[in-house]
């Protein structure tokens, strides 16, 4: 009975399985029209992703238009929900540099450390490690940033390198190279935890991987990281795109100037006019550059540095006159001011730099510099030690305030300063100068001959240098070597002679005439009068010289001449009576002589 059922029977019963608007037996039409209802949706979802797509770019353009009007609370608020809706790298790394804009570090470096990317994709890591370097985590930052290889020249490869994944560049400008970004950090992490040598590899190795990244070289400069030969080097081994011959050219000028005046003028005149006549398209650049402010900066650090500090205090003068926040022309036109003996000057520098970076060792070490040329020594060193507690790498506070302790004659605290100093700064040469300056105080002849010769390693084109190894071998009597390092003196010196070298010259000519090669000594002497007409040692050491060759009219003539200078300085005093006795004694002896020779005329 169950097998006679009819099978239609069965399908009735199987109806329901279907939906209400089909049959059991579909006709063709009827499949057709369910693809085209298919196809309709298909059609209508692509539309609307296509529009959701079009407002999420519309947001990314509002994030963008956000930082760049640094509203940064409004950008975070955007990029979270552009990253909410796309879960794309891209966007998520948007959101970590709203954030990180905006101040929220630890928010940012936990959004990029949950990222699945953030150890293959260099950017994430790179951001990742600068939230720790402003949360000051400094191991956690170099953990971040990972190891990195040396290869066989000497350049630097992240271990974990990889390419910039996500990342599509929206324009067509030039990146610094993200590896040389990463060394640049690592180096400021390994400065921070005070391992300068590390530092300073990385952040040689961040210039050499590319040369854009100038706040490598600027921290290598102003840290006193390199040697002059060391600066040398790295700068010619620097490998230059063909349009960036005036960088290589800037570069230049920015390190330690200590070559002759005709070498550093043809920097800068190069600098200048940089291949106007043969690349047109940069003319508009280079004449900007004429007249920068950077330029123009390093030009007066260049004239401090000869002694030429009048010529110094007018260029920082006009520079500040045109951009009054420009720290580095300011730091030059305060040393060039306490040269200078312009202590109102100072007074309006210190209180201006107080008042608008009361956080900034140079605002303290302008306070100190005051103090300084008014000989408060007590004050100043307590605002260069100020200074140098607001920034321990600020080189010119360390060396002010063991200036201030030598000034008053206490050597043990000047020696403290210096040889911190020397050993934060080891490229610069001037704290292991000052160090056998204060031994040649003590008269440690041979400590000071030692610490010299070190100073001349560090800066062998150093003029001021050979002048103290030559007043060494002077005191130590070796007058011969003195000759030798004196006129080495005046070959190093960068500019025509000026009133600065003076004692070298008159060092120069008391050796000469402690060999007695008097008419030298003579030579050098009136050369020293010629750069300085008020010196009482010129003088006196010119006097004395005639006297030893018995040209007592002169050196009478001289001793009137040191004494009007200086009428109580006693070896004047004594070395014209003496003059005067010998004179009269030799007119008597000729006198007497032409006497008998009439009497035997007679005869």
């Amino acid at each position: 009975q169950y097998l006679k059922r009819p099978i239609y029977s069965t399908l009735k019963t199987h109806l329901p399985l279907f939906s209400p608007c089909s049959s059991p037996n579909p006709q063709p039409h009827h499949y057709f029209k369910t693809l085209l209802h298919k196809s309709q949706s298909n059609h209508s979802f692509i539309q609307l992703t296509n529009m959701m797509e079009e407002e999420i770019e519309k947001l990314r353009g509002v994030v963008r238009d956000c930082v760049s009007k640094h509203l940064y609370s409004s950008a975070i608020f955007f990029a979270d929900k552009v990253a909410a809706f796309t879960s794309d790298p891209a966007d998520i790394y948007m959101q970590a540099q709203a954030l990180f804009l905006g101040r929220h570090y630890r928010r940012a470096f936990h959004l990029l450390n949950a990222s699945q990317i953030v150890l293959r994709d260099l950017r994430f890591r790179y951001l990742a490690a600068k939230c720790l370097e402003e949360l000051k985590e400094w191991d956690q930052c170099l953990q971040m940033l990972g190891e990195a290889n040396e290869d066989e020249h000497g350049n630097f490869r992240d271990a974990k390198d990889s390419d910039v994944m996500y990342m599509d560049k929206d324009t067509e400008d030039r990146e610094i190279n993200i590896s040389s970004a990463i060394c640049f950090l690592r180096g400021k992490a390994y400065e921070a935890l005070e391992n300068r040598s590390q530092a300073r590899k990385w952040y040689t190795a961040a210039i050499r991987a590319d040369p854009l990244c100038y706040e490598a070289l600027e921290c290598l400069i102003e840290n006193h990281m390199l040697t002059c030969d060391e600066e040398k080097s790295l700068l010619s081994s620097l490998q230059f795109a063909p349009e960036d011959g005036w960088l290589s050219s800037f570069y230049s000028c920015l390190i330690k100037k200590y070559d002759k005046a005709v070498v550093v003028e043809e920097k800068f005149n190069k600098l200048e006019n940089e291949d106007i006549s043969t690349k047109p398209s940069n003319e508009s650049m280079i004449c900007t550059l004429k007249n920068n402010t950077d330029l123009l900066a390093c030009k007066a650090e260049y004239y401090h540095q000869c002694g030429e500090y009048q010529k110094c205090f007018e260029l920082t003068s006009l520079l500040l006159e045109k951009d009054p926040f420009h720290l580095k022309s300011t730091i030059v036109h305060i040393a060039a001011a306490m040269e200078l003996g312009h202590s109102n000057e100072l007074y309006l520098m210190a209180c201006n730099l107080v008042k608008d970076y009361p956080q900034k060792a140079i605002s303290w070490f302008a306070v100190g510099c005051y103090y300084y040329c008014i000989k408060k020594y007590d004050q100043s060193r307590r605002y260069f030690s100020k200074a140098t507690s607001l920034d321990g790498t600020f080189a010119p506070g360390w060396i002010g305030f063991g200036n201030a302790y030598a000034a008053k004659e206490e050597g043990d605290q000047a020696m403290s300063g210096y040889r911190t100093a020397a050993r934060l700064f080891p490229g610069c040469h001037l704290p292991t100068l000052y160090i056998g300056m204060e031994y040649m105080r003590t008269h440690s002849f041979k400590l000071a001959d030692q610490f010299f010769m070190q100073a001349n390693a560090i800066c062998p084109s150093d003029p001021l240098v050979y002048n103290e190894l030559g007043v060494v071998a002077y005191n130590m009597k070796e007058y011969t070597k003195a000759v030798w390092w004196f006129e080495k003196t005046l070959l190093h010196i960068p500019s025509p002679l000026s009133e600065m070298w003076e004692s070298t010259v008159v060092n120069l000519a008391h050796a000469l005439r402690k060999l007695k090669r008097y008419n030298e000594a003579i030579i050098y002497y009136e050369k020293a009068l010629a750069l300085s007409t008020r010196s009482l040692s010129t003088y006196a050491g010119l006097a004395y010289t005639y006297h030893l060759q018995d040209n007592y009219t002169n050196a009478i003539t001289y001793y009137h001449k040191a004494l009007w200078i200086n009428p109580d300085d006693q070896f004047c005093t004594e070395m014209l009576t003496l003059a005067l006795v010998d004179e009269s004694r030799q007119g008597y002896d000729q006198f007497k002589h032409s006497s008998e020779d009439r009497d035997l005329g007679v005869l």
